[in-house]
């Protein structure tokens, strides 16, 4: 679990409840249902009529990642690769075959069997450059849901703010109703600019940088299996990939 997360999110919730406290403010007052269905509804929507099917789903998937998102052992990851050099320097690649099989990533698992296959080091760097490319752009355009879920809030608000202003003035002999539709005009705003800020915009941000996380991850099991397929000495293939380390 990403307590990080967790953490910024009770804050951002704790510090917008005390301050609204301190003022004299009542938080219940914050919570008005007409003016979430219409910033809530409205916002997804519009990222619905943007986006596909698969784009949507793939997207709504990935919210896990924000509070456990997966985990890459950089240091368990090159001691891995530099076993397998070792490996097949000694027993040849068919030695890998096995290891293969009790990957779960698919990404290694495809990458080993091409070892074991035989495939040429361009090809080999080809597809998994191609494999990496496809990978990060599908999660990427995934994220890019929540970004525009970011951008379409705050209008969707201020949408919800004049729909309140009408039933407000529609209703300027009723006092009872008159405060409802001001009620609903403010908070309207309130949850279209608090969504976009204190939940979208973070969840896309985040997002991207967990895919950043395994894409570089990838990037370094590619440059390892590559330095596999041209023979390198597994202590050369160590001192290469001792780079991204820095990427942690």
């Amino acid at each position: 679990m990403d307590k990080l997360s967790i953490a910024g999110l009770v804050l951002a919730v704790l510090a917008i409840y005390i301050g609204f406290s301190l003022d004299g403010g009542s938080f219940s007052a914050l919570f008005e249902l007409p003016a979430f269905i219409i910033v809530f509804g409205g916002t997804l929507g519009a990222v619905m009529l943007q986006s596909s099917m698969v784009q949507f789903t793939h997207a709504i998937s990935l919210l896990r990642w924000v509070f456990y998102p997966p985990v890459y052992n950089i240091e368990q990851g090159i001691a891995d690769i530099v076993h397998w050099a070792e490996l097949s320097r000694s027993e040849g690649y068919l030695a890998l075959e096995d290891i293969a099989l009790d990957i779960d990533d698919q990404y290694t698992q495809k990458g080993l069997n091409s070892l074991v296959d035989g495939v040429e080091v361009d090809t080999l760097r080809l597809s998994l450059e191609l494999d990496l490319d496809i990978y990060r752009e599908h999660n990427l355009r995934s994220a890019n849901v929540f970004e525009a879920m970011g951008g379409y809030s705050p209008t969707i608000g201020i949408l919800g703010a004049v729909l309140g202003l009408i039933h407000a003035m529609n209703n300027l002999t009723d006092p009872t109703l008159l405060g409802t539709g001001i009620a609903t005009a403010f908070i309207a705003t309130i949850y279209g600019v608090g969504f976009a800020n204190l939940i979208y915009l973070p969840v896309a941000n985040k997002l991207r940088a967990i895919i950043h996380q395994q894409t570089m991850y990838r990037e370094m099991i590619s440059e390892g299996l590559i330095a596999l397929a041209n023979g390198d000495n597994p202590h050369a293939i160590e001192d290469k990939l001792s780079a991204f380390r820095l990427d942690r």
